[in-house]
């Protein structure tokens, strides 16, 4: 790749990505000419073209602008997302232009600042978008690319200087060994992108060689359990970095963290879920071997909202508990239904989930049965294909057929409202990776008008 400093124009080819799209913030910042391409208008998409970022929706060559047919000093970025029939790209590769993979970018970009990397098959989003949080409330000079909008700056891209950059490490296509971070840690490492990998042995493999890109072990933080070398983390077990004296009080955490070196007491934070509390402990780790003060850090965690769409409240009343979440792995369930249990022990919970691609439905249809199974009422929606073809035999009905629950329905979206306000669950999740999330605002809505 040339030198990044001579690219005077940078084209997304699938923008609205949540990873493209703070690049090309990042870009745009530096005041460069940046433009894009994505299938289908978004909120996201709006920002861009408010933010001054031109995006098409047409994938056709004559949407492309002058100054990126140029060709010299442009460049190109894509994911692996996009489908090879795609008539802009296949232009550009045809029209030899300068191309990259938006994790090659990343890597570049990293390249020369004090690289942390979050990796990890769940908990890379949270624990980035806490450990980007840390390092800006303490004023260090910190860029941050996150997989999703953080509530407290309502984007996926925190800039306060470039020394120091915060990356999610994506293990898909194994992107993240493109990076050479200084700092790392491994949230978790279930299987999963097995269209991509084979088999579990091999995502093992690939978290391996990550975990080894840090010279130092003590700057490679791993979650307790994890067959890797590094500093462990745990809540309430014996590790290197460990929540101890964990309470909960108001729906908040409040602990203390044994580091290496010290305990800090009276930790406050305000995001529900073991899971959670595990990603800020890994958070605050890599922000203090970053050298972020302990004082400043104790208020920062505290003052940290949360991430859009992962265990995001909706509503909160004494007669219903909407909530927004990404998960879309067993797993990621059984961590949602670990939350709710400890935040509502004595409601009754119904949770709706739209399943994500056939191949991940088909992988690990008896985990998502036992973890949804574990809700008083499961409604499913159609499979999301996202990039997927369909797979014979593999639905929703298929999956909720496996679901050992006396409350199970499958249902159409423009049927999920109704179905809802049946329930006398008070506690009600809407859960996916998929277009689910755009029927989360019309849903809130509308209970907030039948309040």
């Amino acid at each position: 790749m040339n030198n990044l400093k001579n690219i005077t124009t940078f084209y997304f080819v699938g923008i609205g990505g949540i990873g493209m799209s703070a690049l090309a913030r990042y870009f745009k910042m530096q005041g460069k000419a940046v433009f894009g391409y994505d299938k289908t208008s978004t909120d996201l998409t709006d920002e861009l073209v408010a933010e001054g970022i031109p995006v098409t929706f047409k994938d056709e060559i004559s949407e492309l602008q002058s100054e990126v047919k140029v060709k010299h000093n442009v460049l190109i970025v894509y994911t692996p997302a996009i489908p090879k029939n795609n008539t802009i790209l296949n232009y550009f590769i045809s029209e030899e232009f300068q191309i990259v993979k938006r994790a090659q970018l990343l890597g570049e970009v990293s390249k020369n600042t004090l690289c942390l990397a979050v990796a990890g098959t769940h908990g890379k989003t949270t624990t980035s978008a806490i450990l980007g949080h840390l390092l800006a409330a303490c004023n260090m000079p910190v860029t941050a690319f996150l997989g999703g909008i953080a509530e407290n700056y309502n984007s996926n891209f925190i800039y306060k200087g470039s020394e120091i950059t915060v990356v999610e490490a994506d293990e898909f296509d194994r992107s993240f060994l493109q990076l050479r971070p200084d700092i790392s840690c491994v949230t978790s490492m279930d299987a999963d992108h097995l269209d991509i990998y084979g088999d579990a042995s091999e995502i093992e493999n690939a978290f391996t060689t990550f975990a080894e890109l840090v010279d130092k072990k003590e700057n490679v933080l791993i979650k307790i359990g994890l067959p890797l070398n590094g500093m462990t983390v745990a809540v309430q077990e014996t590790a290197d970095y460990e929540a101890q004296n964990v309470r909960v009080k108001d729906g908040a955490y409040l602990f203390e963290l044994k580091t290496p070196n010290e305990v800090i007491k009276d930790i406050t934070f305000n995001l529900p879920g073991h899971h959670n509390l595990t990603n800020a402990i890994m958070a605050m780790g890599m922000a203090l071997l970053a050298g972020a003060p302990v004082s400043c850090l104790k208020n920062a965690i505290a003052s940290f909202k949360g991430v859009k769409r992962r265990f995001s409240y909706k509503i909160k009343t004494d007669k219903l508990v909407l909530i927004d979440d990404y998960a879309h792995h067993p797993t990621e369930i059984d961590a949602l239904h670990q939350a709710v249990e400890e935040m509502y022990p004595n409601n009754r919970k119904q949770i709706v989930f739209q399943p994500h691609l056939f191949t991940r439905t088909r992988d690990f249809a008896e985990g998502f049965a036992r973890s949804l199974s574990q809700f008083d009422e499961v409604v499913l929606l159609d499979i999301y294909p996202a990039r997927e073809e369909a797979i014979e035999g593999i639905t929703s009905e298929w999956l909720l057929n496996q679901i050992d629950s006396q409350h199970k329905i499958l249902v159409s979206k423009s049927d999920l409202a109704e179905v809802l306000s049946q329930s006398d669950c008070r506690v009600k999740l809407l859960v996916g990776a998929g277009d689910i999330g755009a029927e989360v605002n019309k849903l809130t809505q509308k209970f907030k008008d039948e309040a």
